[in-house]
């Protein structure tokens, strides 16, 4: 390249860790590419201000951006009101933060007239299927870059360079962790616990206390939803940010949202995952117990195979497709009626729904009751399973015709042809024959 050249600019995917820190100088000296570092505050614990700061140590322009308030707003809570759970286990917190960091990438490499945009995933993770096709989705022009991807060095040896470059990491030899958090959750992976029949070790938890040494005093902490979204606790009101933050520490302080799953990653491979989800296991917990106190039974039993494709398509990095986004219309529309409050109980790692009540409530007392002030009537019950289960009744006639009974048995002593049903209890007696 010329002196007089201008460089071509990469916009890096930058949170201080090792991966990206090495990223910096390796995009400068193998691509000879100007860096440029978008740090996204989605509510990990870093130092923004040291953050940028090494940064722009490394050689490298450093944007610091807060997004939590439009984290929670504009992708957490639409995955609440869609129960968002992989696998029935995993609540999706790194996974729903990527769509918007690749978002924030994409308007930065506008913004500096930049041709390539970076991260630091590797080839085995979901990360890069994340940040790859929310790139592609919002912004198809864009060249990727994935140095840990074309770059493939075990941890030790970015150890190595790192030290050989003068880059500081906040990762030892002796601590083999990649810790991933915000807001909704934290993620640890790697070390000892690649081995699933081993327990993971009580230093990887920073979030939640052990259920052992947790209080031995239940927390009871009641929660108001309007329309699906978290309004207060115990009366009290709260943002968005604030709330989640308080639950988090409220629900950690007595063990809960510890989650350890084998998951199936979208590239192939099953994965020992260990999560720290405290406020995202409580507001699950709570939303769904709201649900079943607002919502009709099929409208909830639908729900639940939306609720499945929905999480499906954020682990598998499609937030932006027009799936997602028509999944997201039909929840908004199901949560008009999801209005009340949720109390639970907080003791030694579990999240109990105890109570709720709703303005919305199709729970009736008086059809439920089986003491005075039962308003059920009895009598339509008999008429009712004769119409359910006359198909079946037919069907199992059909077959005695053949001589066989609907279990699968030849019948003995009379034929089916001479056999008489009853289809509506005795009258109308019909012949097998006729």
């Amino acid at each position: 390249m010329d002196s007089g050249e201008k460089m071509s600019k990469v916009v890096l995917g930058y949170s201080g860790g090792l991966d990206t820190s090495v990223a910096i100088k390796w995009l400068q000296d193998k691509y000879s590419l100007e860096v440029i570092a978008v740090t996204v505050d989605l509510g990990q614990p870093e130092n923004m201000k040291e953050v940028k700061e090494k940064a722009e140590d490394l050689g490298a322009k450093c944007y610091v951006i807060d997004a939590k308030k439009e984290f929670v707003e504009d992708y957490v809570f639409p995955s609440l009101k869609a129960n968002a759970m992989y696998e029935d286990a995993y609540p999706l917190s790194t996974a729903v933060g990527r769509p918007l960091i690749a978002k924030l990438l994409v308007d930065i490499a506008r913004k500096e007239g930049a041709e390539y945009i970076a991260h630091g995933c590797t080839a085995k993770g979901n990360d890069q299927v994340r940040f790859d096709v929310s790139v592609m989705a919002l912004a198809p022009e864009m060249k990727i870059i994935a140095p840990m991807r074309e770059w493939i060095a075990t941890r030790e040896e970015k150890i190595a360079y790192a030290k050989q470059h003068n880059i500081p990491v906040p990762v030892k030899k002796g601590t083999p962790y990649s810790i991933d958090e915000n807001l909704w959750g934290r993620s640890i992976e790697c070390g000892v616990l690649e081995d699933p029949g081993v327990e993971p070790p009580e230093e990887i938890y920073s979030w939640t206390s052990s259920p052992e040494t947790s209080p031995d005093t239940p927390c009871y902490m009641e929660i108001y939803f309007e329309k699906g979204i978290p309004k207060s606790l115990d009366g009290k009101p709260y943002e968005p940010v604030d709330l989640i933050n308080t639950l988090n520490h409220l629900a950690g302080v007595h063990g809960v949202g510890r989650i350890d799953h084998v998951e199936n990653r979208l590239v192939g491979i099953k994965s020992r995952e260990v999560y720290e989800c405290p406020a995202a296991t409580v507001l699950l917990t709570a939303h769904k117990a709201l649900e079943y106190l607002t919502l009709p039974g099929d409208l909830l039993h639908f729900k639940k195979h939306l609720e499945l494709k929905y999480s499906e398509q954020i682990y598998y990095g499609l937030w932006f497709s027009p799936l997602r986004e028509a999944l997201t219309s039909f929840f908004e529309k199901v949560q008009e009626s999801v209005t009340g409050c949720v109390t639970l109980k907080l003791f030694k790692g579990s999240a109990i729904v105890v109570a709720r009540e709703s303005d919305q409530s199709l729970y009736s007392e008086g059809l439920s009751t089986y003491a005075n002030g039962d308003m059920f009537n009895h009598s339509a019950a008999e008429g009712f399973i004769y119409i359910w289960g006359l198909p079946l009744k037919v069907s199992a006639l059909a077959k005695c015709k053949t001589g066989i009974n609907p279990t699968g048995k030849k019948i003995s002593g009379e034929t089916g042809s001479n056999l008489n049903f009853g289809l509506n209890g005795n009258k109308h007696m019909v012949k097998g024959g006729s």
